[in-house]
């Protein structure tokens, strides 16, 4: 008697490990070595023919990266369409009209999808687009972890509340970030993707017209493609680094450094506050910013991911199956 409910409760303990396993696997940089085998080069391909068509779009799909994650975690959220019943993340405030990429998403889960139906989640293909558009465009390489599955909703509320603005305040950057688990080290290295792309004058008007921290002809320079009227030339584009805009590299803290920052987000890492150091490290050390950045990219890419059993691997990044 006392044998077989020893057995039981062995049974039922065995039983809520193998649960809690599944529900909560780790992710690895190996993950899909057996069930899709050749998944990196699939994406890298069609990752390098978008950047060579338009050298921006690198910036772009490392920008939904970045998006999906502060949102709930790294679970493909951002790339829901909108349906009757519900209302994804795109029209954020933050997103709409910014973030852009979708088509080239959709052709890589295409391309992925060929090669190995039903394995490989939309999260995942947008945790491996961001480490190809840094590599393509110049910057460091590194293993993505792997194992993620997509989210069966998204949530609106979130991206309009968890996304730094570019008007944000060094405290509120740092908040920002430590609210997703990620350090002021994180904070100042991942604000280095914005080495590469380029920012809507909506986002910059107020700096370079109002603030006192800024270099003069720079300023002089971007109002030339910005009027200070609302609604005047919003959508009108600037580089994010006025340097090297499509290469991967540290010129974004030697800009910061030089007052030359294009947001307010960006400058605030440079003007007085406890980043300062940091950032000077980071102009004058492109080996410690690359090493850093790869360490940030890492750590945001374990942001409360959907593993095991739970989510799902959408066949269409667009929409839940």
């Amino acid at each position: 008697m006392a044998s077989s409910s020893f057995l039981a409760v062995f049974v039922v303990v065995a039983l809520l490990v193998v649960s809690l396993g599944s529900s909560n696997a780790q992710l690895t940089t190996n993950f899909y070595s057996s069930s899709c085998p050749n998944l990196l080069s699939t994406v890298k391909s069609v990752v390098q023919s978008a950047i060579n068509k338009e050298a921006r779009m690198g910036a772009s799909l490392l920008r939904l990266f970045f998006h999906d994650c502060f949102v709930n975690g790294c679970d493909g959220s951002v790339l829901l369409d909108d349906t009757s019943s519900f209302t994804g993340e795109k029209t954020a405030i933050p997103n709409s009209g910014s973030l852009r990429g979708f088509e080239v998403i959709d052709q890589i889960k295409t391309a992925v999808e060929k090669a190995c139906p039903g394995v490989v989640s939309c999260a995942d293909v947008l945790t491996i687009t961001a480490r190809d558009s840094v590599v393509i465009l110049g910057g460091p390489t590194w293993n993505v972890k792997l194992g993620r599955r997509d989210a069966t909703t998204a949530s609106l509320s979130a991206a309009n509340n968890n996304i730094p603005a570019p008007t944000s305040s060094l405290s509120a950057l740092i908040t920002s970030f430590k609210n997703q688990g990620l350090s002021t080290t994180d904070m100042v290295a991942l604000s280095g993707a914005h080495t590469i792309g380029q920012a809507r004058c909506t986002s910059f008007r107020t700096r370079i017209y109002n603030e006192s921290n800024i270099d003069a002809s720079f300023a002089k320079t971007r109002q030339g493609n910005c009027p200070s009227a609302s609604n005047s030339g919003d959508n009108n584009l600037a580089p994010l680094d006025v340097q090297t805009p499509t290469s991967f590299d540290n010129d974004y803290y030697k800009n910061l450094v030089s007052q030359k920052g294009l947001l307010h987000s960006d400058q605030q890492l440079f003007s007085g506050g406890s980043t300062n150091a940091l950032v000077q490290t980071y102009s004058s050390k492109p080996s410690q910013f690359n090493s850093d950045f790869v360490t940030a990219m890492i750590n945001m890419g374990d942001i409360k991911p959907l593993t095991g059993s739970n989510g799902e691997i959408r066949k269409n990044c667009r929409k839940v199956n």
